[in-house]
């Protein structure tokens, strides 16, 4: 006799199917969870360290600026001193010269003769004054050519005034006589 199975086993096949199927499901579901989650927290934690790095690097600019900036004040300080001091040295290098120009214009000066003014601009000296006569002016002029302080004298003007004195303006250069002999070799 042939056996007829009258149980729904399609039923409980597809029961079976659909059961499976919501398992893979679920399994795929849990997997796709667990994926994004690692993958979330992953790209989380790298922008957190980017977050962190870029914040140190903030810090350190700012200290690195400020370092800058201090550095640039000490340059400064330091071009300011090195000013200074070079003024100092070319104070401290001129005194005496100019002590001996002054020594050199006294001895220059023949009787009968007196300085109303005495203008020294850079290296050009002027100097006016009351003589007795042209010859004490000329006196003047041959012995300011014949110091080593003071070259190319120039009379620029002479005028005769009352009482019998004559006032004159005379220009010249100053040089240092070291540096004339320097050149001259």
């Amino acid at each position: 006799m042939a056996k007829i199975n009258l149980l729904p086993w399609r039923e409980e096949l597809r029961k079976e199917r659909q059961q499976e199927f919501i398992g893979i499901i679920v399994a795929v579901a849990l997997a796709a969870s667990a994926l994004v989650w690692f993958v979330t927290g992953n790209v989380e934690g790298q922008w957190k360290a980017q977050k962190n790095r870029n914040a140190f690097i903030q810090k350190e600019m700012a200290v690195l600026s400020e370092q800058i900036s201090e550095i640039q004040e000490l340059r400064d300080k330091r071009e300011q001193l090195l000013e200074r001091m070079k003024l100092i040295q070319d104070l401290q290098g001129n005194r005496p010269i100019i002590v001996r120009l002054f020594d050199e214009v006294a001895r220059s000066i023949p009787d009968d003769l007196y300085f109303t003014s005495l203008d020294i601009k850079g290296t050009q000296v002027s100097v006016k004054g009351r003589a007795k006569s042209n010859n004490r002016v000329a006196a003047l002029m041959r012995n300011f050519d014949e110091s080593d302080w003071f070259d190319a004298p120039n009379l620029i003007s002479v005028k005769a005034e009352k009482g019998g004195y004559n006032t004159f303006e005379v220009t010249m250069v100053q040089v240092d006589p070291k540096n004339a002999q320097e050149e001259e070799e």
